[in-house]
């Protein structure tokens, strides 16, 4: 689809200098780190509250669970709000609930307490990541999305990392309770930082886009309520994203939520060692998902349906190693084989968020995304530890992470199914 002068000023596209638009990067970077050290810190801590308060697997997958439902539930009128409201000022307001909330954690009696407080780092973090990657959207443009999403997305990883990492660390030298205090400070300071350094750009009117009788007679017609959801939902190649994004995340989600027990349980590790080989596995998926979104640009500029191609190839891969890894006995080939895996289930990530952005008309665009976060909490985040939990108390863990990889299956359908799609579809910008 041709866009308008008008549209790209409104879009924003070159109007930011490079210096500007990676202090932005960097910040925005640096907050989606402290999201997820904030959400997966937890799990460096499971070996400490299942021994405490004598906690099943699924109650323990289900303060992982509870924050991706809360996250899921919220995002979309979080992030609508942000969209008509301001984007800085919601991301700061968010991270200062999901801080709070954190360190609040650290203070509960009882597993009912504790399961509470994180679904209300959940609502903190709902529409975080489509509110930020509205942000880059805007001062990137689109030739550089894939890789500059990709990269931002990558730090909910590299922020798992440390939340894992940290967790099992301060917990063995300090206490479980120390570790959700200390790791809860962080994001305050950045919520702080955020809107003295960010400014939001204008709010885009909501106006359908000019039809060939309406660019002849200069019309512009504002966009009804049946015109936001059409573009929320109207193309194929966006739906078909939305759920091969969340099934993708389920895989990844159980992977970083289980891993370090799995390593406890089945390698013989202190919680301490299995959180940071855990958080070696995590790190590399940050690095898939930078790698991915940069192969998915540098393709798709010669053949825009390989913006989604990849991520199905990606899905495939994890599937294959992933499967094959936990076939295997414990030892050294089995942990090369989920490192790798752990690789190949993010990479799919900036290039699905990048197709998104460039298919939703900018003034929708954090709402769009919050859509796409919404089913990656609701079919992936949220079900996956749970899922694994249940499984694990009826067959073991180890069985339960061996039928996980399958999902990627159904993943590498929907992604092909959106590629097919792309062409027609357009783009905003």
């Amino acid at each position: 689809m041709q866009t308008s002068a008008v549209q790209r000023e409104e879009d924003g596209i070159g109007s930011a200098s490079s210096f500007y638009a990676w202090a932005v990067f960097v910040l925005t970077f640096m907050l989606m780190m402290s999201d997820f050290i904030s959400r997966q810190v937890i799990v460096g801590i499971f070996p400490f509250l299942k021994a405490q308060w004598t906690l099943t697997d699924a109650q323990l997958g289900s303060l992982v669970s509870v924050v991706a439902l809360t996250v899921g539930l919220t995002t979309f009128p979080i992030s609508l709000l942000a969209d008509r409201w301001s984007r800085v000022k919601s991301i700061a307001t968010m991270a200062v609930v999901w801080s709070l909330a954190t360190v609040a954690c650290g203070f509960a009696g009882n597993y009912s307490q504790l399961l509470i407080l994180r679904g209300v780092v959940g609502i903190g973090e709902a529409g975080y990541g489509s509110a930020g990657s509205a942000i880059l959207s805007h001062v990137f443009p689109e030739s550089r999305r894939s890789s500059v999403i990709g990269a931002f997305l990558s730090a909910a990883l590299f922020g798992s990392v440390l939340g894992v990492m940290l967790g099992g660390v301060l917990a063995t030298h300090l206490s479980w309770q120390t570790a959700l205090i200390v790791v809860g400070i962080p994001g305050l300071v950045l919520a702080v930082l955020y809107p003295l350094v960010v400014r939001d750009y204008a709010t885009v009117a909501l106006v359908k886009r000019p039809g060939p009788a309406d660019l002849a007679n200069h019309t512009v017609r504002n966009m009804r309520v049946a015109d936001g959801i059409k573009e929320l939902f109207g193309s194929a190649a966006v739906c078909f994203t939305y759920v091969g994004s969340g099934l993708q995340f389920l895989v990844q989600s159980t992977l970083i939520a289980w891993l370090p027990s799995y390593l406890n349980r089945y390698y013989g590790f202190t919680p301490e060692q299995s959180a940071i080989r855990a958080a070696i596995v995590v790190l590399l998926g940050g690095v898939g998902m930078v790698c991915g979104g940069y192969f998915a640009d540098y393709s798709s500029g010669r053949n825009y349906r390989r913006r989604l191609q990849l991520p199905a190839v990606y899905a495939l891969g994890s599937f294959m190693v992933l499967t094959t890894a936990f076939s295997l006995p414990p030892g050294s080939m089995q942990f090369f084989l989920i490192a790798l895996g752990g690789f190949a289930v993010s990479a799919h990530a900036g290039a699905a968020v990048a197709v998104i952005a460039d298919v939703t008309h900018p003034g929708l665009r954090t709402t769009a995304l919050a859509t796409q976060t919404l089913a990656s909490n609701l079919i992936g985040l949220a079900p996956g530890p749970f899922i694994v939990g249940t499984l694990s108390d009826a067959f073991g863990l180890a069985s339960a992470m061996a039928i996980i990889p399958v999902v990627s299956v159904g993943a590498a359908i929907f992604f092909q199914l959106g590629s097919r799609h792309l062409a027609k579809d357009g783009r905003a910008d």
